[in-house]
């Protein structure tokens, strides 16, 4: 059993931060998560002991630093069950899924094919379909929710042609929390001959994720979300298909050699899609923070997540003007209202107290249609919140009326 107390020593952010007089209450780890001391001294440690580039010196100072570097990304392969030459450092989840759409789909759609997708996504992964879309002829169709806002087998088999050559959606959704039958969902669209992409943003700090045994194509995630810093998160890719996908960027890094008659010899996967100079300071750090999440272990991150989320939607339940969205979700994302109370105003408010949660559509803009309002609440737990930091929220949101939230602005 872990001690939460002794979690929290772990994370300055944790250790008597205060916001308004109050003791911070941060209830926005969907958007970004703190991190332990051990990722902030390995970025430190770069900076003050081993600064140098990657990849490129024949020096003992950059030698070392290179293999640091191919060590993270031995751990981010070990993290999710492949081989290290299948996952590429990117900017981010965003990076990853743009690299996908781009190099993989813009590439290989064709005028008519499907592109399928879901309307929960976040702007990250359905922007750059958008664009692909467009410039290929391609379709975007959507598959159906259920009346709770999840991805079902029996809605995505509705929808499954022949025609349809993408699948992409959020093994877990930034909004509701809902966690999607990704294997199954690979297993249908493989016999029709269809790639699977999965934006893992919410999904790898949280859950266990083996793209093997799923039989997932791509995998993309972010750094910043487990832990670690940001500027940096990971594509993975089945080998066979990071070899036909095109890279998002050339440059420095990327090439084996190039003649001045413009012939170019792109290196193997994964180096041929990590053009320049890396962000070497963020893959040390998210090296460590893949380190303390499984010092932690998945299994303890799962059910206190769980455990917690429970408690807070119980304690939310019993208030009248709260409107919950997602009050049987599978993680720890608590989407609500207040009644009569803009969804900013009711986050300014909040913020009065010490409390920090997300207002707005949450880069989900087209989610807002099927849950019927404008924007929500998000309250986005993490393993080292506690049941005293739920019950500040709902203390706050008590005294959380028209009266209290006009009140803060005059």
């Amino acid at each position: 059993m872990q001690d939460v107390n002794q979690i929290r020593k772990d994370f300055p952010m944790l250790n008597g931060k205060m916001m308004n007089g109050y003791p911070l209450v941060y209830l926005d780890n969907a958007a970004t998560t703190f991190k332990p001391q051990s990722v902030i001294d390995a970025v430190v440690k770069y900076y003050t002991d081993e600064t140098c580039n990657a990849h490129r010196g024949d020096y003992e100072l950059s030698a070392m630093v290179s293999d640091a570097y191919e060590a993270g990304r031995q751990a981010i392969a070990d993290l999710i069950h492949c081989e290290s030459k299948e996952v590429i450092f990117t900017s981010g989840a965003s990076g990853s899924l743009n690299l996908v759409a781009y190099g993989y789909g813009r590439k290989y759609l064709k005028e008519g094919d499907v592109i399928l997708s879901t309307e929960a996504e976040h702007a990250s992964n359905i922007l750059p379909w958008f664009k692909v879309a467009e410039e290929t002829g391609a379709v975007i169709e959507y598959i159906p929710l259920d009346e709770e806002g999840r991805l079902t087998v029996e809605n995505f088999k509705k929808v499954l042609t022949d025609k349809v050559k993408v699948v992409t959606f959020a093994s877990v959704t930034n909004v509701l929390g809902y966690i999607a039958p990704v294997k199954e969902i690979c297993k249908l669209a493989h016999e029709v001959g269809a790639v699977v992409v999965v934006d893992g943003a919410q999904a790898v700090p949280h859950v266990a994720v083996n793209v093997k045994d799923e039989d997932i194509d791509f995998l993309a995630f972010s750094g910043h979300k487990m832990c670690g810093p940001t500027g940096v998160g990971v594509l993975y890719g089945k080998y066979e298909l990071l070899e036909i996908t095109d890279p998002f960027m050339l440059g420095g890094g990327s090439n084996a050699r190039f003649d001045i008659c413009g012939n170019i010899l792109l290196k193997k996967p994964p180096f041929k899609f990590e053009a320049g100079t890396p962000a070497i300071e963020a893959v040390l750090g998210l090296h460590e923070a893949v380190k303390y999440l499984q010092k932690v272990g998945f299994d303890y991150i799962e059910k206190r997540e769980k455990e917690l989320r429970d408690y807070l939607v119980s304690k939310m339940q019993e208030l009248d003007h709260i409107i919950l969205y997602n009050a049987n979700a599978d993680t720890g994302i608590v989407t609500f209202n207040v009644k009569d109370v803009f969804a900013q105003d009711a986050a300014s408010y909040l913020n009065t107290k010490g409390i920090c949660v997300r207002s707005g559509t949450h880069c989900a803009k087209i989610l807002v249609n099927v849950l019927e309002t404008s924007e929500t609440l998000r309250a986005s737990l993490y393993f080292y919140n506690t049941f005293e930091e739920c019950d500040a929220l709902v203390e706050a949101l008590k005294t959380t009326t028209v009266e209290n939230c006009i009140g803060i602005f005059f």
